[in-house]
């Protein structure tokens, strides 16, 4: 299950179980990474069975895509997403080391190569970093490292039939509302060696109006990535408990 082409499927359809249990539907949807695909589905883009195949392919190309090589990805606390793109272009001459996500203000993950990638947190140290943390991921995703995988996963996309979603869905590539197919598929191709614009995001959603977030599956980290982002009280559901916590903060009503 810790396979990246067995673990995406599970979270997908997970979350998605999570969110048949609420009453309501959301008037906007994102989701980060994997989450994009949970977030279509909810807005009636993608089809369940199409979404389950297409991530399970995509966490298979991604996986391959860097074999052989030494990768890694790492969350870095305390700088500005400009430091550390400045970073890593300063070190770009040692082998591919970009920006993979922004997640809230101040936390910023990279991910390339492992050599530029152990050099840009070194820097990042001398420039004020508060913590470095690696991931326990099994490729650098979202850098052009996952290009094989991008133009793998387009044809399976391209086979696919996606609709007009119901309600806007804000990309993680270029953190816009889009509802109209075409976008929507080239969006998921973009997404796989794209930033993961998932603070700006947020901010977008604000400004569109959102003003109850609700976190859909396991865990509770991106409802720490909203707080960070926009003054707002998130909610979480991932299990009965957690479901009837949220149906009290959002609709006042006292589940038995």
């Amino acid at each position: 299950l810790r396979a990246t082409a067995n673990t995406q499927p599970a979270i997908l359809t997970t979350s998605l179980a999570c969110l048949a249990t609420l009453p309501a539907s959301p008037e906007v949807a994102a989701g980060l990474s994997l989450g994009e695909y949970t977030a279509l589905v909810c807005a009636g883009s993608l089809h369940l069975e199409d979404a389950v195949r297409l991530v399970r392919l995509r966490g298979i190309y991604m996986e391959e895509a860097t074999q052989g090589q030494e990768t890694m990805m790492v969350a870095v606390m305390g700088l500005t997403p400009d430091q550390v793109r400045a970073l890593c272009d300063a070190h770009a001459h040692l082998g591919v080391v970009e920006p993979s996500n922004f997640n809230s203000p101040g936390q910023v993950v990279i991910g390339g190569v492992a050599p530029a990638v152990r050099e840009v947190v070194a820097a990042a140290r001398t420039q004020g970093a508060r913590r470095a943390v690696p991931l326990a991921v099994s490729a650098p995703f979202h850098t052009r490292l996952m290009g094989p995988a991008a133009e793998r996963l387009a044809g399976d996309l391209d086979r696919t039939l996606i609709h007009n979603a119901r309600i806007p869905v804000v990309v993680n590539a270029s953190a816009e509302p889009v509802r109209q197919a075409d976008l929507i598929r080239r969006a998921l191709i973009d997404q796989v060696t794209s930033t993961v614009l998932w603070e700006q995001s947020i901010r977008v959603m604000y400004e569109m109006g959102a003003r109850q977030f609700v976190e859909i599956g396991p865990g509770t980290t991106l409802s720490g990535m909203i707080r960070k982002t926009v003054p707002v009280t998130p909610c979480h559901v991932e299990d009965v408990a957690s479901r009837d916590e949220a149906l009290n903060l959002i609709f006042g009503q006292q589940v038995r």
